[in-house]
């Protein structure tokens, strides 16, 4: 079959006929309806395999289907038997993890079973940063959110200089008319709540290296770059140095994760410019920062960014 995982005539009758309900394509297909499913595929599979509690990469299908949010096909899977409190990555259950998200009821919840007031206050404020930058279109941008510090001395790290507005205003109008050699070093850097945003709507300029380790000095910053061609990628600096490349920002919870990580991971799913933000603790109020208008473009000194 192929990826429609949510006819459940057809898959009943692909089961009827022999298909096996604990195999697919190298995983276990109650993993893959749980998430791109309908509840009554889920509830045809459960039915039919040994456990439902099965793990494909650690976790469980209910696991699965809670960080998809998909709560028909979870409740599906408990009323098939599904623990919802089974201890999975780093401790969380499906059952907790769903408290903070956008479904807390969505499982009769055992007495003394909650978020620390930790959880509960991380939990408010992606709902609220999510919803405070909307929804725009970001592919092709580059950002580096620092902690800590303004615009101004952003820029003074940067030893960057104000950018002629003449230019900006063309390159804005059409930026990929231009070579990216020729407007990588013009970047944006706007003050917010928390610290400030570096943003180049065209380029990946505010995620290489040496712009993070200035930008960094005695703080942390989280680079993130919306590559076209490869999904989103992130990177973050501490004191001066780089501390992690190659990260997935927006990407759901994984096997390793620390405690903190995966809630993050989850409150900030598909929300990969909302992770950066959050990873350095700023709290924008909208999306100026990062779509513009910036509180200034200026222009990066000649420097090989690459070698820090």
């Amino acid at each position: 079959m192929g990826w429609d995982w949510t006819n459940h005539d057809d898959i009943r009758q692909r089961l009827d006929q022999g298909a096996d309900p604990e195999a697919w394509s190298g995983g276990r297909p109650l993993h893959r309806a749980a998430v791109l499913g309908s509840a009554e595929v889920v509830g045809e599979l459960a039915r039919r395999v040994a456990d439902v509690d099965a793990l494909e990469n650690g976790v469980t299908a209910l696991w699965e289907a809670v960080v998809a949010r998909q709560p028909d096909n979870a409740r599906a899977l408990v009323a098939a038997g599904a623990d919802p409190w089974r201890p999975s990555i780093a401790g969380w259950s499906p059952g907790r993890l769903s408290l903070a998200g956008p479904t807390p009821r969505l499982f009769t919840v055992p007495a003394g079973e909650r978020l620390t007031d930790t959880e509960r206050a991380a939990a408010e404020e992606a709902a609220r940063l999510i919803g405070a930058l909307g929804s725009f279109y970001y592919e092709g941008t580059g950002l580096a959110c620092v902690a800590g510090i303004d615009a101004a001395e952003a820029i003074r790290r940067l030893e960057a200089t104000p950018a002629q507005d003449e230019v900006v205003d063309e390159v804005l109008e059409d930026p990929y008319a231009y070579e990216m050699d020729e407007i990588l070093p013009i970047v944006g850097v706007t003050s917010v709540p928390g610290g400030c945003v570096v943003t180049q709507p065209w380029g990946y300029a505010p995620q290489m290296p040496g712009v993070l380790t200035r930008l960094s000095a005695g703080t942390v910053c989280y680079g993130l770059y919306a590559n076209p061609k490869s999904g989103n990628q992130g990177s973050i600096a501490r004191d001066g140095s780089i501390d992690g490349w190659d990260l997935h920002p927006g990407g759901g919870p994984d096997v390793g994760d620390s405690r903190e990580a995966v809630l993050a991971s989850y409150l900030y799913q598909y929300n990969a410019v909302a992770f950066s933000c959050s990873f350095a603790g700023l709290r924008l109020t909208d999306a100026r920062a990062v779509i513009g208008p910036p509180d200034l473009w200026v222009q990066l000194p000649p420097h090989d960014y690459w070698s820090h």
